[in-house]
This record gives C-alpha cells, structure tokens and sequence, in this order.
C-alpha cells in the first residue's frame, strides 16, 4: 500500500472510531464537590472521564438531542436562597473528546441552574434564579435570544410540557408552582404548595405535575387543566426529584432522609413498595428505554442503578465527590 492510502486509511479508522464512540449512550452526572462532570458508560457502570468545568460547580445537566454536547449551568458554591458565589455562565462540554468547548456569560450572578431542551423548538432553556426568570438560549451561537418571568423568586428547577407550550416551576421558598406560557413568554398562574417546596416533573400525558412538600411528607398533584393542587400523596419522608416511567405507569420519587426511592403508582395516585439506594438520594431519570432508572446519592458519592422489570437496585456506579444532577446522552 503507498504511503498516501495508508495514511488516507489511517485518518478514516480513526474518525469512524471517534463518531462510534461519540455515539455510545453516556451516563452524565454533576459532581458539585469535584467541580467536575463525569462521564459514565452505563453499560460497564464506570466513569470514563471526569470533565473539570472551571472552578466553581454546576448542580444539572442537559444533553444535546444528537447527544454530542453537554450543557452544564454553573450554579456556584451555595444552597437556594443561600449566602455564597453566584454563577454567571454556562459551559458546553463535548462528551467524545471530554473537553469544554463552549461557554456562555449571562453578563452577571444569576445562580442559573436546570437546564432543558424546547421540545419543538430545539433551544435551550435554563433557569436563571436571581433574576426570577426562564433564559432562553440559541444552542448552536450560544445566545440568549429571550427570557420567561416567573413572578417568584428561588425559580430553581422547571419542567416543559410535552408539546412545549407550558413551564412549570417549583418555586423553593415562596414554595409556589409558576404556570408559564413559553410561546408569549408570560406568567398565566401561581400555585401556592406549601412554605417550601423543591423539585418538579410532569407526567407523560401533561395532565399532572408533581412537586414535593418540604414541610410535610407529602406530595403535590397538580392538575395542568385547572392548575389547581387536586390531590396529595403521603410518602414515608421529604422528597426530592421524581421522574415518571416511559409508559406512565411509575412515578420514582428520591427520599433523601430514607435513604430510599419511593414509587408511586400513577393509575391509583397511592405508594407502592419503596426501593432502599444509597445515601442521601437527590436526583431520579428514567432511562429512554424504560428498564432502568438512574438515583444520584450525593452523601455515598455513588449513583444506584434501579431495575425496573424488578424495582430493586442493580449495582451501585462510584462517582464522584458531590454526585447530583443527571441526564442521559444517547
């Protein structure tokens, strides 16, 4: 072979290598003690990379829908509503190559913190909790191109509708829910939960959303049609993240003072058995697939691994310092 095509040969294996291996599903976790984001492949239940985001840490994680790129807000060294750094930037981290190669500068401290990708319109959107608002972000120039007011402060974590049309977010000390119109970018309502509430999902049909009391045991079922709480579910503690499964039939709820995932079974809106994980779970994702589901459990530094055929922990994944937030690159 001459020394031209060998070399040819050469460059295609290895770019045919990259893209297969940029293609391989990837677990993403936030590591808030490391300052880092790992990069787990699922399949060995290993971190692969730990991706150190610049100083000062991100809680959450988005996955570009290709599934090459990471989104990282990077929240700062406090609590909600607590003293300590307040972030101003986003980092947008290549998975294949495990490098950052983008940031956005929000101008100042804003604590922005979840991140979640329009379902119909493809943009990012990222909630900016000093400045009770929604950012809205052009993913491939890194722009802001608009914002949604939540008319609540410590708008700390949201969730899109299905159809994109809806925002709801769990709003931590007022402890409301903001019902917001992303199309006209407006506030329609504000559900009163409790004094506290922390976390949010909705169910996969958009009739439901599920926030956790965080004075009482308890959680928050909201009606999307009247945005009105219509009813609570009793849990054995406080909970923290939920996630429902792809087939609507299972909400995961963490309980971090249990050490343990509570599930609720959505036809009956009552608790099932709950699942003993690590210590002090914080996050839940459900796999696209629907056969496993994903706790992050920042007191062990470690995310359980659920089998949902069986509702029992697989294995448990060893992370890193501070393990958080979650998403899923396919």
């Amino acid at each position: 072979m001459k020394p031209q095509s060998l070399t040819v040969s050469l460059i295609l294996v290895s770019v045919a290598l990259v893209a297969t291996h940029a293609q391989q599903p990837r677990l993403l976790v936030t590591q808030k003690g490391d300052t880092s984001l790992a990069i787990v492949d699922p399949v060995a239940g290993a971190v692969i990379a730990l991706v150190p985001e610049g100083g000062v840490t991100g809680h959450e994680v988005i996955a570009s829908p290709d599934g090459r790129l990471a989104y990282v807000p990077i929240y700062g060294n406090s609590g909600v509503g607590k003293p300590g750094t307040d972030g101003r930037n986003l980092v947008v981290i290549d998975i294949a190559s495990q490098k950052v190669v983008g940031s956005l500068d929000f101008g100042h401290g804003i604590r922005p913190h979840l991140p979640a990708i329009g379902p119909r319109d493809g943009l990012l959107y990222v909630s900016t909790e000093l400045d009770q608002s929604i950012s809205i972000i052009d993913p491939k120039s890194l722009k802001i191109v608009g914002a949604i007011p939540t008319g609540q402060p410590q708008s700390h974590m949201f969730v899109l509708s299905h159809d994109g049309r809806r925002a709801y977010t769990a709003n931590v000390g007022p402890g409301t829910v903001s019902v917001l119109d992303v199309p006209t970018r407006k506030v329609l309502s504000i559900i009163p939960i409790s004094s506290n509430t922390q976390r949010i999902a909705i169910s996969n049909d958009d009739r439901w959303v599920f926030t956790s009391d965080q004075t009482k045991p308890q959680l928050a079922v909201i009606d999307t049609a009247t945005s009105k709480v219509s009813k609570w579910i009793p849990l054995e503690a406080t909970g923290y993240g939920s996630a429902p499964t792809p087939d609507g039939r299972w909400l995961l709820v963490a309980l971090p003072d249990k050490n343990k995932v509570a599930v609720i079974d959505l036809k009956t809106m009552r608790p099932a058995p709950s699942i003993d994980v690590c210590s002090d779970p914080q996050e839940t994702l459900v796999r696209p697939d629907g056969q496993a589901a994903y706790v992050s459990c920042v007191g062990s530094s470690q995310v359980a691994e659920i089998d949902l055929a069986s509702m029992k922990v697989k294995r448990l994944i060893a992370t890193g310092k501070g393990t958080d937030g979650l998403a899923w690159a396919k």
